[in-house]
């Protein structure tokens, strides 16, 4: 026991050496990994206030552009998508027809642009993740895609004046899975290997250490539980490497939902002193295996998904929408209920 408590002490001052100071937003992604080629990636989204969030369904061929201003790019999708929309102006994540999975997470390090960023082509967070969506099918390929093209970062501020500094994971059918950062105008790009969670900070590099940490010390005698981001990946990471792998879709979900769960933030948790604490809004579990997308309101009795399979991508097919805010009878299928709907409006 002498040993166990020196070997915490010495990992106590080496995390606390990693980590900054630490703000209140936060959201938990955790990679669940079943037999052969069964992969469910889960995320949780935390807010201090509510976050509305509807569901769109975007067909192929549509013309997109990434900025309302001047110096954009623009694209034609190659892929159809389903995306969370926040605010019905901007994309928090998604995933397309070749079971590509972006989530973008918050993470208090980033710094998206450098002092060149007025004279490179903008790029909206709004539809930075259809931007990738759209015509890539694999991480490989949206790493070759942020490699080829330079361009400086928009973002509208809402929620009292905050622009959203955030990194993204992406995972693929196959189940690779990158982790990649914004810092002055650099992307760095890390191919996550054998680690299954990511969350807020510190960065990406400095988070594996402070995993390395924990797995030296074991999680069957000790894991850290507070709701801090380092706490609540390194939980996460450590119960997705000792839950049963199954060949079943659905048991999947429900192994990937309870392993997110006890890495997130409770509905209103409150600590005196910290208004501004966020909480666990929403989560999303996505299969690229069958190309079933779940949402799971924490307020919902349950949770439901839509299914790629069943929804016309075709190029000229109608955009489709579903209002979560009309969703608290729904379990499983929920395809059923998209509704033909005008393109979201960026918030540019």
């Amino acid at each position: 026991m002498k040993s166990l408590k020196l070997y915490l002490l010495g990992g106590m001052a080496l995390i606390g050496s990693l980590l900054p100071s630490m703000r209140a937003e936060a959201c938990s992604r955790v990679l669940y990994q079943g037999v052969d080629s069964l992969f469910v990636i889960g995320r949780s989204l935390d807010w201090r206030t509510p976050i509305p969030t509807n569901l769109y369904v975007y067909p192929r061929g549509m013309k997109k552009v990434s900025s309302n201003l001047t110096n954009h790019y623009t694209w034609t999708s190659k892929y159809g998508a389903v995306y969370a929309v926040s605010y019905d102006g901007g994309i928090t994540e998604g995933m397309n027809e070749k079971g590509l999975v972006i989530n973008g997470l918050f993470c208090k390090g980033t710094i998206y642009n450098d002092e060149q960023a007025s004279l490179k082509p903008q790029m909206s967070l709004a539809v930075f993740v259809a931007w990738m969506l759209d015509q890539c099918a694999t991480s490989d390929e949206v790493a070759k895609l942020l490699e080829d093209n330079e361009f400086a970062i928009q973002g509208a501020t809402f929620d009292g004046g905050t622009v959203s500094q955030l990194h993204w994971g992406v995972t693929d059918k196959s189940g690779k899975s990158i982790i990649f950062e914004f810092d002055h105008g650099k992307i760095d790009v890390y191919d996550m290997g054998d680690y299954r969670a990511m969350t807020n900070d510190p960065t990406w590099p400095k988070m594996t250490a402070i995993i390395d940490y924990w797995n030296g010390v074991g999680g069957q005698n000790m894991l850290p539980g507070t709701v801090k981001s380092p706490d609540r990946c390194v939980r996460a990471n450590y119960f997705a490497h000792h839950v049963s792998k199954t060949d079943d879709a659905d048991r999947a979900v429900s192994i990937c939902r309870s392993i997110l769960v006890n890495s997130c933030v409770p509905y209103t948790y409150e600590i005196e002193g910290q208004p501004e604490l966020s909480s666990t809004q929403w989560r999303t579990y996505s299969v690229p295996a069958n190309l079933r997308y779940y949402f799971d309101y924490v307020v919902n009795p349950g949770y439901y998904y839509v299914d790629l399979n069943k929804v016309n991508l075709r190029k000229g097919a109608s955009v489709m929408k579903l209002d979560t805010a009309d969703t608290a009878d729904l379990v499983g299928d929920a395809t059923a209920r998209l509704r033909p709907s005008k393109p979201f409006t960026p918030m540019y």
